[in-house]
Order: C-alpha cells, then sequence, then structure tokens
C-alpha cells in the first residue's frame, strides 16, 4: 500500500507551489511559455533540492538507508508527476482558462491528500480539507498580488 508519509511533503509542495506559480505568473501578464518553463524548473530544480533536503533530514533522523533512498525517491517522483499535470493543463488551455482549471485541479488534489491523511490519523478530515485549503487560498492570494504588484 502506498505510504502517504512519503508522498505527503512532496505532493503538498508541487500542488501548492504550482498553483501559486500560475496564478502569480497569469496575473503578472506572463506567457504560457513563460509559465510552463517557471513550472518545469520548479519540477526539477525546486524538487531536486526538496528531495535533496528530505533526504539529508531522514539521514538526521538516523531512519534506515533504504527507507530514506525510497522515501526521497518518492518525494520526487510524486512532486515531478505533479507538477506534470499542472504543465498540462497549461500547455492543453488558453492561459486564462488554465488558470481556473489548475484551482480546481489543484484543491482537489490538495483536498484528496488531506483526506486520506485524516482519515489514517483519525481526524476529522473536513475540518483539515478546510485548514488546508484556506492555507493554500492564501499562499495563492499572496502570489497573486506579488503577480499584480510586479505587473503594475
Amino acid at each position: 500500500m502506498l505510504k502517504l508519509n512519503r508522498i505527503s511533503f512532496g505532493g503538498t509542495a508541487a500542488i501548492v507551489s504550482s498553483m501559486a506559480l500560475i496564478v502569480g505568473l497569469e496575473t503578472a501578464d506572463a506567457t504560457k511559455k513563460t509559465i510552463i518553463t517557471a513550472l518545469l524548473i520548479a519540477a526539477l530544480a525546486d524538487n531536486l533540492t526538496d528531495s535533496l533536503s528530505v533526504h539529508i533530514y531522514q539521514e538526521s533522523e538516523r531512519m534506515a538507508e533504504k527507507e530514506a533512498f525510497y522515501g526521497t525517491l518518492t518525494n520526487f517522483a510524486t512532486r515531478l508527476a505533479l507538477c506534470l499535470s499542472f504543465v498540462l493543463l497549461v500547455a492543453a488551455l488558453p492561459v486564462s482558462i488554465a488558470t481556473t482549471g489548475v484551482l480546481v485541479w489543484g484543491a482537489l488534489l490538495l483536498a484528496t491528500l488531506t483526506y486520506f491523511i485524516a482519515q489514517e490519523r483519525q481526524a476529522n478530515a473536513w475540518t483539515e480539507v478546510a485548514k488546508h485549503l484556506v492555507v493554500a487560498g492564501l499562499i495563492i492570494i499572496a502570489s497573486k498580488g506579488i503577480g499584480y504588484w510586479i505587473s503594475k
């Protein structure tokens, strides 16, 4: 069975960062090409950095070498796959429509991930989903504000 702790960090980072990048860049009137480039850079450079950080953290916690390696690999693969799903949406749709699509897609992904984690923890899933969506929304609003500020 899929271990949620292996995908939760990378999955959350990919979902929220992708949505924030797209909204912020679209607000700043970035082209589709620029948005896709930014997403691909995040999917590789930022993802590799986060994966290395996760790996070093796991080693510092004295996690077994094999477990740390699989956790790092799973984090990288999860984040890459999710980032690429946002790239596909932006590539397939006009930017103005893609922005709405990625917000719906991202909210659905984050809510699903949160729901399963809450179920595993025996927490109130709907409360957890609401909290996580509000935080993601605040991050996206801040990114939109930066995009607006840069465009002026």
